[in-house]
């Protein structure tokens, strides 16, 4: 061996341990993103706010001490129309506060941005509607101690500030959220503790408010610990939408003191996916390394996710930040937000565009919050009794009967000016039923099998055999898929015609046969 070879063979080894030193970086997680400096990505920040130093920025401290709420402000960053000038102006408007960082995200141009139409108030609050309440949800009824509603038999909400990072328009405990009068203190936190320790039934508890992530962290430690004093308290949840508002505020140290807690698990609220930031993406990591099961309620919210597309590319991005969807509820018929009711209508389209053209865990559930204090009401059959143009009828597990008012005027998605409708994900069946009566395919014809060779086997691929697949859809029945749907004409194996059955007359097979599911077929 010369020289250069041996030159040759050390400068290969030298390149196979620094390949082997250099660290892997996953760059399909989230929370691993790099902007274009090749730092930590981050999200845009309003002009005005150029000037502020990166670590006040990123102290939630900072964030809350700064937030914006009165039309002067909020004009300085935002090209505001007559209808929010008026919202902003009323006089008797629900709160308004946005923190920096939240603000930041809105389009300044764009009247329809889904962020915009959540934080700013217009003056459509102000209008009446039927049915509308004040406490839609009878929480007050179902409240034994201040802050404390205990409507189920084994769990409870536990109300422990009136206090938010920001303020939602159609915020259903909008009758006591963001009044400094109303909220909750140690006394009454220790009442609802109290009451906890006196009814062993319960064995899980719902923290929110507010939201309890807005507390002073000793504060906030406080009730967790009385919490995790309570023998038969098993599970502790945690409602907030701070990390979506602020995720500033989750850090090292909040995330060490929630360890201490467990099981504890924590549902979030993101209702577009504008809310999903390089910041939360990397706020909602430190909360699932720390152990926390993450999930997310989402409203449905006229102008904002009443859209099948959105919909979808919103639980694609919570799935990629491990967070599970969860629910997914109609707008409740508290004041001031029927301008942001759809029909259930509406909810039902977009579970029926979600289920069985994504993952599983991908889908939430759709619940109604029974007006009068009826719990959450999934929207399914047994569930729902009767649906009119301007009533759904439902019960609860109790067998309680309550009604939903369905909005008198809904302004349907524009499907012209959406960018999500525009770029649908091309796929088979995403116009739902109608489509599949319309004679769409719903399936993929399996096609281009290579030979398998492994093992010894020379054989074909069985699925490239049409007898051996049965296409699964609206309609399929053993071999066929009968009517405008058909795929493909399917034999016996032996070259001649498949019996043509109608819908439940196809034969059983014979005892002992096995089924095709039993050999994956239709898995």
């Amino acid at each position: 061996m010369d020289a250069q070879e041996i030159k040759s063979a050390v400068a290969h080894q030298d390149t196979q341990r620094a390949a082997a030193e250099t660290p892997f970086v996953n760059l399909a997680d989230p929370a691993c993103a790099l902007g274009a400096d090749g730092k930590p990505a981050v999200s845009r920040r309003a002009s005005i706010y150029d000037d502020v130093p990166d670590e006040k920025w990123n102290d939630w401290r900072w964030q809350l001490s700064n937030r914006v709420n009165d039309l002067e402000e909020i004009e300085r960053i935002l090209d505001l129309t007559d209808e929010e000038r008026e919202g902003l102006s009323a006089t008797d408007k629900f709160r308004v506060d946005i923190t920096p960082y939240f603000i930041s995200l809105i389009d300044p141009k764009d009247t329809n941005d889904p962020i915009r139409r959540q934080v700013i108030p217009t003056g459509r609050e102000q209008e009446a509607f039927t049915a509308m309440m004040e406490d839609s949800l009878a929480e007050d009824r179902h409240s034994p101690v201040p802050g404390l509603v205990h409507r189920y038999p084994d769990r409870v909400l536990m109300l422990v500030t009136t206090q938010c990072a920001s303020y939602c328009r159609y915020c259903t405990r909008s009758r006591i959220v963001g009044d400094p009068t109303q909220n909750f203190n140690r006394k009454e936190h220790e009442a609802q503790l109290e009451y906890l320790r006196r009814t062993p039934q319960v064995r899980d508890v719902l923290i929110s408010g507010g939201d309890g992530l807005t507390l002073a962290p000793k504060l906030f430690e406080s009730i967790l610990r009385g919490l995790r004093e309570i023998p038969h308290i098993e599970i502790i949840r945690i409602g907030s939408r701070v990390p979506v508002f602020l995720p500033q505020r989750i850090d090292d140290e909040l995330c060490e003191m929630l360890e201490k807690y467990h099981p504890l698990w924590i549902n979030l609220h993101f209702n577009h996916p504008n809310e999903i930031t390089p910041e939360v993406s990397r706020g909602v990591d430190k909360l699932t390394k720390a152990g926390l099961p993450v999930g997310n309620q989402s409203v449905l919210l006229a102008g904002v996710n009443d859209c099948v597309h959105i919909q979808r590319a919103l639980v694609h991005q919570l799935v990629a930040n491990r967070i599970r969807p969860y629910y997914l509820y109609q707008c409740d018929l508290v004041e001031g937000s029927g301008h942001f009711r759809t029909p259930v209508g509406k909810g039902l389209e977009i579970i029926e565009g979600l289920r069985g053209h994504t993952s599983g865990y991908a889908v939430p559930t759709y619940v109604i919050d029974a007006p009068g204090g009826g719990g959450k009401i999934p929207v399914m059959p047994n569930y729902l009794i009767s649906y009119s143009d301007h009533k759904v009828v439902l019960r609860n597990y109790e067998g309680y009967i309550t009604t939903y008012e369905e909005p008198e005027t809904y302004s349907k998605h524009d499907v012209g000016a959406c960018a999500y409708c525009q770029h649908e994900r091309p796929e088979p069946g995403q116009s739902g039923v109608l489509g599949l009566l319309e004679g769409e395919r719903m399936w993929i014809e399996p096609k281009g099998f290579q030979e398998i060779h492994s093992r010894g086997n020379t054989e074909a691929h069985r699925l490239q055999d049409p007898s051996k697949w049965v296409p699964f859809g609206v309609g399929a029945i053993e071999g066929t898929a009968g009517g405008p749907l058909r795929v493909l004409e399917s034999g016996n194996g032996s070259g001649e015609a498949a019996t043509e059955y109608a819908p439940g007359e196809e034969p059983r097979p014979r005892d002992g046969e096995p089924t095709g599911s039993a050999h994956g077929e239709l898995l």
